[in-house]
């Protein structure tokens, strides 16, 4: 692989690593701030941390008007609405669900790149998916989800966040081939913010908000800083510099590393079923990587 490629992969492998591991912060940190209430604070947070950086950067890439309001747009899609499905469906459904449904964007992915970035569906991007889609089932293990009645429209709702998140991610690398990444990205952020803090606002006022302590402080310091700013800046790397295909692959570290952690901090077990599902994704990669 070409050393950008290798960039790429390591950036999106990251930012899928970050994301995996931030759920234990997220549960602390919802018990006390509402959903978009907490989605607002870290989309700010987000584009001030990238702002800055782009202040302080020596270089500063001419950024046109155009790029700003195409940038704009595709936040709006991956963190208006995106993210908006992904918590109306994490409250109407399980958090199994969750896992097994969102599972599906690197499926859309594949379905969205060759209409929007002209990316051609190899036999070798198939077998790579089929591979690694194989792992994530077993590492999550879909015999834990429900598919009561009742959860239909969260179940929706998950399958949307999916389906629009692949979309966000495919119009990244389109985006990228014409503007500065680092400026597209904290543009995009704030492309979530209408819908977010709107949402966010009636929370408070309808829900309020519970006692900030210094451990929630450290939280939303955490989501915003390292798993917004930085992981939302891996991930759109890592489709500006890899196939749409190939990058949509590292979404599936998620489950692994939140099960990893589980078994590290709350002494839950590996099973067999999760190591085969670890090396199924881990061959699903290196088999798309090949090509």
């Amino acid at each position: 692989m070409k050393k950008h490629s290798i960039a790429g992969l390591l950036a999106g492998l990251g930012a899928a690593s970050i994301w995996g591991g931030m759920y234990v912060v997220s549960k602390v940190v919802l018990d006390v701030i509402p959903p978009f209430a907490l989605l607002t604070i870290r989309l700010i947070m987000g584009a001030a941390v990238l702002g800055m950086v782009i202040h302080f950067r020596r270089n500063k890439p001419a950024f046109t008007r155009e790029q700003f309001w195409k940038s704009l747009l595709v936040g709006f899609v991956g963190y208006g609405i995106s993210l908006g499905f992904q918590f109306v469906g994490t409250k109407l459904s399980t958090a199994s669900n969750g896992s097994l449904v969102t599972s599906a964007t690197p499926a859309f992915v594949l379905i969205f790149a060759p209409f929007l970035l002209g990316e051609k569906t190899t036999t070798r991007r198939i077998i790579a998916l089929v591979v690694s889609t194989l792992g994530v089932l077993a590492v999550i293990d879909p015999r834990n989800a429900e598919l009561s009645p009742t959860l239909f429209w969260g179940n929706m709702s998950l399958l949307s966040a999916a389906l629009t998140w692949a979309l966000y991610s495919v119009l990244v690398r389109k985006v990228s081939q014409t503007g500065d990444l680092l400026t597209s990205s904290a543009v995009m952020l704030l492309g979530g913010l209408p819908s977010s803090l709107a949402l966010g606002l009636w929370e408070i006022n309808t829900q309020g908000v519970g006692q900030i302590t210094i451990g929630i402080i450290g939280g939303l310091l955490f989501l915003g800083i390292i798993s917004t700013a930085i992981a939302m800046f891996l991930w759109n790397y890592a489709f500006a510099e890899l196939p749409a295909a190939l990058a949509s692959l590292t979404f599936f570290a998620q489950p692994v590393v939140g099960t990893l952690l589980g078994w590290f901090f709350l002494a839950e077990k590996i099973t067999p079923l999760f190591l085969a599902g670890g090396a199924l994704i881990s061959i699903g990669i290196l088999i798309s990587t090949r090509e």
